[in-house]
Protein backbone atom coordinates (compact mmCIF):
# COMPACT_ATOMS: atom_id res chain seq x y z
CA UNK A 1 0.00 0.00 0.00
CA UNK A 2 1.45 3.64 -0.65
CA UNK A 3 2.44 6.35 1.47
CA UNK A 4 -0.65 9.67 1.28
CA UNK A 5 1.48 12.33 0.07
CA UNK A 6 0.54 15.96 -1.03
CA UNK A 7 1.07 15.63 -5.48
CA UNK A 8 2.57 19.00 -5.49
CA UNK A 9 5.45 18.14 -2.91
CA UNK A 10 8.91 17.45 -3.98
CA UNK A 11 9.17 13.76 -2.32
CA UNK A 12 5.68 12.82 -4.53
CA UNK A 13 7.84 12.73 -7.14
CA UNK A 14 10.86 11.88 -6.52
CA UNK A 15 9.52 8.73 -4.32
CA UNK A 16 7.36 8.27 -7.55
CA UNK A 17 10.89 8.26 -9.86
CA UNK A 18 11.55 5.50 -7.43
CA UNK A 19 9.32 3.12 -7.61
CA UNK A 20 8.00 3.97 -4.08
CA UNK A 21 3.76 3.41 -3.77
CA UNK A 22 2.78 7.21 -3.20
CA UNK A 23 -0.99 8.10 -3.86
CA UNK A 24 -2.76 11.46 -3.40
CA UNK A 25 -5.18 12.55 -0.64
CA UNK A 26 -8.22 12.36 -2.74
CA UNK A 27 -7.38 8.85 -4.19
CA UNK A 28 -6.42 7.64 -0.37
CA UNK A 29 -9.80 9.03 0.46
CA UNK A 30 -11.97 6.34 -1.77
CA UNK A 31 -10.31 3.84 -0.02
CA UNK A 32 -11.98 2.16 2.67
CA UNK A 33 -9.17 2.16 4.95
CA UNK A 34 -7.93 3.78 8.00
CA UNK A 35 -4.68 4.83 7.22
CA UNK A 36 -1.75 4.84 9.85
CA UNK A 37 -1.42 8.73 10.60
CA UNK A 38 2.71 9.69 11.27
CA UNK A 39 3.89 13.04 11.77
CA UNK A 40 7.06 14.25 10.94
CA UNK A 41 8.08 16.79 13.22
CA UNK A 42 11.02 18.15 11.19
CA UNK A 43 13.81 20.27 13.05
CA UNK A 44 16.45 19.67 10.15
CA UNK A 45 17.87 22.60 8.27
CA UNK A 46 17.79 20.93 4.98
CA UNK A 47 13.74 20.16 5.15
CA UNK A 48 12.87 18.08 1.54
CA UNK A 49 15.83 16.11 2.00
CA UNK A 50 15.09 14.88 5.26
CA UNK A 51 11.29 14.77 4.44
CA UNK A 52 12.46 12.48 0.99
CA UNK A 53 14.76 10.54 3.25
CA UNK A 54 11.80 9.76 5.84
CA UNK A 55 8.59 9.37 3.46
CA UNK A 56 10.52 6.80 1.75
CA UNK A 57 11.39 4.30 4.51
CA UNK A 58 8.08 4.81 6.04
CA UNK A 59 6.57 4.38 2.70
CA UNK A 60 8.00 1.38 1.85
CA UNK A 61 5.45 -1.01 4.54
CA UNK A 62 2.46 -3.16 3.21
CA UNK A 63 0.19 -0.50 4.85
CA UNK A 64 -1.44 3.03 3.92
CA UNK A 65 0.31 6.45 5.48
CA UNK A 66 -0.83 9.15 6.02
CA UNK A 67 2.13 11.17 6.49
CA UNK A 68 2.00 14.90 7.90
CA UNK A 69 4.33 17.57 8.24
CA UNK A 70 4.88 19.53 11.33
CA UNK A 71 7.47 22.77 12.14
CA UNK A 72 8.13 24.32 15.48
CA UNK A 73 5.96 26.98 15.37
CA UNK A 74 7.97 30.04 15.43
CA UNK A 75 11.29 29.21 14.30
CA UNK A 76 11.98 30.31 10.96
CA UNK A 77 13.90 28.25 8.33
CA UNK A 78 16.46 29.24 6.81
CA UNK A 79 17.63 27.10 4.22
CA UNK A 80 14.23 26.27 2.60
CA UNK A 81 11.80 28.60 0.68
CA UNK A 82 9.02 29.74 2.81
CA UNK A 83 6.20 28.91 0.20
CA UNK A 84 7.64 25.24 0.56
CA UNK A 85 7.03 26.07 4.47
CA UNK A 86 3.78 27.25 4.27
CA UNK A 87 2.49 25.05 1.09
CA UNK A 88 3.75 21.99 3.61
CA UNK A 89 4.07 22.46 7.12
CA UNK A 90 1.26 22.96 9.88
CA UNK A 91 3.08 24.95 13.08
CA UNK A 92 3.03 22.54 15.77
CA UNK A 93 0.51 24.77 17.84
CA UNK A 94 -1.80 24.51 15.68
CA UNK A 95 -1.88 20.93 15.54
CA UNK A 96 -1.73 21.22 19.47
CA UNK A 97 -5.28 23.51 19.60
CA UNK A 98 -6.84 21.06 17.07
CA UNK A 99 -6.51 17.74 19.67
CA UNK A 100 -5.45 15.46 16.71
CA UNK A 101 -3.69 12.31 17.37
CA UNK A 102 -1.49 10.61 15.31
CA UNK A 103 -0.36 6.76 15.34
CA UNK A 104 3.42 7.82 15.32
CA UNK A 105 5.44 10.48 15.52
CA UNK A 106 9.19 11.17 14.16
CA UNK A 107 11.07 14.35 15.89
CA UNK A 108 14.13 14.69 13.49
CA UNK A 109 17.83 15.85 14.25
CA UNK A 110 18.89 19.48 14.78
CA UNK A 111 22.53 21.11 14.04
CA UNK A 112 22.16 22.33 17.81
CA UNK A 113 23.90 19.87 19.25
CA UNK A 114 26.48 21.27 21.34
CA UNK A 115 24.46 23.96 22.93
CA UNK A 116 22.67 22.99 26.40
CA UNK A 117 19.47 21.49 25.67
CA UNK A 118 17.59 24.42 27.65
CA UNK A 119 19.64 27.32 25.52
CA UNK A 120 18.11 25.86 22.17
CA UNK A 121 15.83 28.86 21.25
CA UNK A 122 12.69 26.45 20.80
CA UNK A 123 13.35 24.32 23.52
CA UNK A 124 10.07 25.13 25.65
CA UNK A 125 7.77 24.55 22.57
CA UNK A 126 9.45 21.31 21.89
CA UNK A 127 9.22 20.09 25.66
CA UNK A 128 5.68 20.92 24.94
CA UNK A 129 5.74 18.45 22.34
CA UNK A 130 7.53 15.81 24.26
CA UNK A 131 4.85 16.31 26.93
CA UNK A 132 1.88 16.16 24.07
CA UNK A 133 3.36 12.66 22.70
CA UNK A 134 2.05 10.88 26.12
CA UNK A 135 -1.33 12.01 25.05
CA UNK A 136 -1.91 12.55 21.30
CA UNK A 137 0.77 9.76 19.84
CA UNK A 138 0.28 6.08 20.20
CA UNK A 139 4.47 5.95 19.55
CA UNK A 140 7.17 8.36 19.16
CA UNK A 141 10.68 7.88 17.40
CA UNK A 142 13.54 10.80 18.39
CA UNK A 143 16.60 10.86 15.92
CA UNK A 144 19.69 12.07 16.86
CA UNK A 145 19.63 14.74 18.58
CA UNK A 146 15.81 14.65 18.55
CA UNK A 147 16.36 11.10 20.46
CA UNK A 148 18.68 12.89 23.12
CA UNK A 149 16.70 16.00 23.77
CA UNK A 150 13.49 13.44 24.47
CA UNK A 151 15.67 11.02 26.78
CA UNK A 152 17.19 14.05 28.67
CA UNK A 153 13.62 15.42 28.96
CA UNK A 154 12.11 12.27 30.26
CA UNK A 155 15.05 10.85 32.04
CA UNK A 156 17.75 13.38 32.32
CA UNK A 157 20.05 11.25 30.59
CA UNK A 158 22.79 13.26 29.83
CA UNK A 159 24.60 13.77 26.52
CA UNK A 160 28.64 14.93 26.49
CA UNK A 161 30.45 16.59 24.22
CA UNK A 162 32.92 14.81 21.55
CA UNK A 163 36.82 16.15 21.21
CA UNK A 164 35.66 15.09 17.69
CA UNK A 165 33.10 14.52 15.65
CA UNK A 166 31.84 10.76 15.35
CA UNK A 167 32.00 10.39 11.70
CA UNK A 168 31.35 7.68 9.41
CA UNK A 169 29.94 3.96 8.93
CA UNK A 170 30.61 2.09 12.15
CA UNK A 171 29.46 -1.39 12.67
CA UNK A 172 26.69 -1.78 15.68
CA UNK A 173 26.27 -4.86 17.38
CA UNK A 174 22.72 -6.21 17.74
CA UNK A 175 22.05 -6.42 21.81
CA UNK A 176 18.50 -7.43 22.08
CA UNK A 177 17.66 -10.05 18.57
CA UNK A 178 14.20 -10.84 19.84
CA UNK A 179 12.98 -7.27 19.91
CA UNK A 180 9.92 -6.65 17.45
CA UNK A 181 11.86 -3.62 16.26
CA UNK A 182 15.06 -5.46 14.88
CA UNK A 183 13.05 -8.21 13.32
CA UNK A 184 15.21 -9.72 10.22
CA UNK A 185 18.32 -7.80 12.09
CA UNK A 186 22.11 -9.32 11.66
CA UNK A 187 23.95 -9.57 14.42
CA UNK A 188 25.71 -6.37 13.98
CA UNK A 189 24.60 -3.61 11.99
CA UNK A 190 26.57 -0.60 9.96
CA UNK A 191 25.18 2.31 10.37
CA UNK A 192 26.31 6.16 9.01
CA UNK A 193 26.75 7.93 12.64
CA UNK A 194 27.58 11.99 12.29
CA UNK A 195 27.79 14.02 15.88
CA UNK A 196 29.83 15.85 18.33
CA UNK A 197 28.13 14.10 20.98
CA UNK A 198 27.35 11.26 22.72
CA UNK A 199 25.37 9.13 25.36
CA UNK A 200 27.06 6.88 27.37
CA UNK A 201 26.26 3.13 27.94
CA UNK A 202 27.19 3.46 31.73
CA UNK A 203 24.08 6.09 31.92
CA UNK A 204 21.74 4.22 30.08
CA UNK A 205 22.33 0.99 32.03
CA UNK A 206 21.81 3.36 35.31
CA UNK A 207 18.18 4.08 33.76
CA UNK A 208 16.28 0.83 33.76
CA UNK A 209 13.57 2.44 32.09
CA UNK A 210 15.80 2.31 29.21
CA UNK A 211 16.96 -0.58 27.57
CA UNK A 212 19.90 -0.40 25.02
CA UNK A 213 19.20 -2.47 21.42
CA UNK A 214 21.76 -1.62 19.11
CA UNK A 215 25.48 -0.37 20.35
CA UNK A 216 28.44 0.00 19.16
CA UNK A 217 32.17 -0.03 20.78
CA UNK A 218 33.34 2.81 18.58
CA UNK A 219 30.38 5.22 19.13
CA UNK A 220 28.22 3.44 22.15
CA UNK A 221 24.88 3.43 22.29
CA UNK A 222 22.43 3.65 19.04
CA UNK A 223 19.02 2.57 19.53
CA UNK A 224 17.17 2.64 22.65
CA UNK A 225 13.63 1.93 23.65
CA UNK A 226 11.75 3.63 26.38
CA UNK A 227 8.52 1.29 26.43
CA UNK A 228 7.07 3.58 29.63
CA UNK A 229 7.18 6.10 27.19
CA UNK A 230 6.27 4.40 24.00
CA UNK A 231 9.40 5.70 22.49
CA UNK A 232 12.67 4.32 20.67
CA UNK A 233 15.45 6.92 20.67
CA UNK A 234 18.30 6.76 17.36
CA UNK A 235 21.46 8.24 17.71
CA UNK A 236 22.26 8.30 14.34
CA UNK A 237 21.02 8.14 10.54
CA UNK A 238 19.50 4.68 9.27
CA UNK A 239 18.07 7.28 6.98
CA UNK A 240 20.69 9.02 5.30
CA UNK A 241 21.16 8.54 1.44
CA UNK A 242 24.05 7.13 -0.21
CA UNK A 243 25.54 10.68 -0.69
CA UNK A 244 24.34 11.99 2.54
CA UNK A 245 28.12 11.96 4.44
CA UNK A 246 29.78 12.72 1.39
CA UNK A 247 27.93 16.26 1.05
CA UNK A 248 28.70 16.54 5.06
CA UNK A 249 31.97 16.21 4.45
CA UNK A 250 32.49 18.05 1.00
CA UNK A 251 30.60 20.97 2.71
CA UNK A 252 32.81 21.46 5.89
CA UNK A 253 35.84 21.00 3.28
CA UNK A 254 34.78 24.11 1.90
CA UNK A 255 34.26 26.02 4.54
CA UNK A 256 37.75 25.27 6.10
CA UNK A 257 36.26 23.61 9.21
CA UNK A 258 38.28 20.75 10.98
CA UNK A 259 36.75 17.21 9.61
CA UNK A 260 37.97 14.10 9.49
CA UNK A 261 37.06 11.45 6.04
CA UNK A 262 33.93 9.87 7.29
CA UNK A 263 35.35 6.70 8.57
CA UNK A 264 34.72 3.12 6.64
CA UNK A 265 32.30 5.24 4.39
CA UNK A 266 34.41 6.13 0.96
CA UNK A 267 36.34 2.69 -0.48
CA UNK A 268 39.89 2.57 0.61
CA UNK A 269 38.96 6.21 3.21
CA UNK A 270 39.52 7.51 -0.28
CA UNK A 271 37.09 10.97 -0.86
CA UNK A 272 37.70 10.57 -4.70
CA UNK A 273 35.85 7.81 -4.92
CA UNK A 274 32.23 7.06 -5.24
CA UNK A 275 30.75 5.66 -1.23
CA UNK A 276 28.17 2.41 -1.47
CA UNK A 277 25.25 2.18 0.58
CA UNK A 278 25.16 -0.84 2.94
CA UNK A 279 22.83 0.04 5.63
CA UNK A 280 19.74 0.60 2.86
CA UNK A 281 18.38 -2.44 4.29
CA UNK A 282 18.34 -2.33 8.06
CA UNK A 283 17.07 1.00 7.46
CA UNK A 284 14.30 -0.57 5.28
CA UNK A 285 13.83 -2.95 8.36
CA UNK A 286 14.01 -0.55 11.30
CA UNK A 287 11.53 1.72 10.15
CA UNK A 288 8.81 -1.17 8.77
CA UNK A 289 9.25 -2.64 12.42
CA UNK A 290 8.27 0.07 13.69
CA UNK A 291 5.38 0.95 11.56
CA UNK A 292 4.20 -2.67 11.70
CA UNK A 293 4.82 -2.46 15.58
CA UNK A 294 2.10 0.71 15.44
CA UNK A 295 -0.42 -1.31 13.14
CA UNK A 296 -0.42 -3.96 15.46
CA UNK A 297 -0.83 -1.73 18.54
CA UNK A 298 -2.84 1.50 18.00
CA UNK A 299 -6.53 1.83 18.62
CA UNK A 300 -8.35 1.49 15.69
CA UNK A 301 -10.52 4.63 16.88
CA UNK A 302 -7.29 7.52 17.01
CA UNK A 303 -9.45 9.35 19.44
CA UNK A 304 -8.84 6.75 21.49
CA UNK A 305 -5.24 6.58 21.18
CA UNK A 306 -3.51 8.54 24.53
CA UNK A 307 -6.74 6.82 26.77
CA UNK A 308 -5.20 3.34 27.96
Amino acid sequence: MPITLNENLPAYRILSDEGVMVMSPGRAATQDIRPLRIGLLNLMPKKIQTENQFARLIGATPLQIDFQLIRMSDHESRNTAADHMASFYRPFRDVEATGEKFDGLIITGAPVEQLPFEDVTYWPELTRVFDWTQSHVHSTFGVCWGGMAMAWHFHRLDKHLLDHKAFGCFRHHNQAPASPYLRGFSDDVLVPVSRWTEVRQPDVDARPALRTLLASDQCGPCLLEDPGHRALYVFNHFEYDSTTLKEEYDRDVASGRPINVPSNYYPDDDPTRTPSNRWRSHAHLLYGNWINEIYQTTEYDLNRIGKG
